[in-house]
């Protein structure tokens, strides 16, 4: 569901010539290794798309060159796997873009309250933009320093043939209009579901918890959730007193398939 113009935005920021190497890309490396020389301090990575995403997923992030060969290393074997399609699907969907969204479809929500198919070209080209630096180029703390980063991702674009010159001016003069997403509220087991957050906060802690884009799939039945809801409430209709609290479970596997009370 990913548009076009926004893998060919994050392609042409990030790594131009993803679709020509094998998972490290030896010219980029060197490429950056000149202009890093020359300034005297780390303005250029080397990097391709598909070390990223080991360097996101697979190692930790400690700078050391026995990191970076094992990132090369994974980033050739993942090539030889999958597709260049099926790298870009891994990492846009994955990799950080700031203010807690990880991957393109909380982005989109985060930043303009849409799906990611329904993104602009300006609008791929800012996330786009992100990647390098969330903090530096958040919209929502420096729009101005946002709105130059996407122009030079509108830029590249156009140099390497990705959009027309008009296209890209006119992406260029189009305003930001940045939307927070809508607060979603979740009504359904309430006491459920802060027992599920308190064993996640546990076994994997805050920062995954709530920066790591989990999914968490529960063995919650609704509908009976909503028979013991109505079941405590029949006999109960006062609910400061007295509590009244009911869990349901199954007895082959310990799931629980209903809670009322904490």
């Amino acid at each position: 569901k990913i548009p076009p113009h926004l893998i060919q935005a994050v392609i042409a920021i990030e790594d131009e010539r993803f679709y020509k190497h094998s998972g490290f890309d030896l010219e980029a490396i060197l490429r950056a290794l000149i202009v890093n020389l020359r300034t005297g301090q780390i303005v250029q990575g080397g990097s391709t798309i598909t070390q990223q995403y080991i360097k996101n997923v697979y190692i930790d992030r400690e700078k050391t060159l026995e990191r970076k060969v094992r990132e090369v290393f994974l980033a050739y074997q993942l090539e030889k796997e999958y597709s260049k399609e099926e790298i870009l699907e891994l990492y846009l969907n994955t990799v950080y873009f700031g203010a807690g969204a990880y991957g393109i479809q909380t982005a989109a929500e985060t930043y303009f309250n849409k799906n990611a198919e329904e993104l602009s070209l300006g609008e791929s080209a800012l996330l786009a933009g992100l990647i390098r630096s969330p903090a530096k180029y958040d919209p929502y703390l420096d729009e101005d320093a946002a709105i130059s980063r996407r122009n030079l991702v509108l830029q590249k674009m156009v140099e390497l043939g990705y959009i027309t010159a008009e296209e890209g001016q006119r992406a260029v003069e189009s305003p930001l209009h940045l939307e927070r997403p809508t607060i979603k509220t979740y009504d359904v087991a309430p006491h459920f579901v802060e027992h599920v957050r308190r064993w996640l906060m546990e076994e994997w802690g805050a920062n995954a918890v709530y920066r790591g884009g989990l999914k968490i799939y529960t063995t919650l039945d609704p509908k009976l959730q909503v028979m013991a809801e109505q079941a405590i409430a029949a006999f109960l209709p006062e609910p400061e007193d007295p509590w009244a609290a009911v869990v349901a479970m199954d007895p082959k596997t310990g799931h629980i398939l209903a809670m009322v009370g904490g």
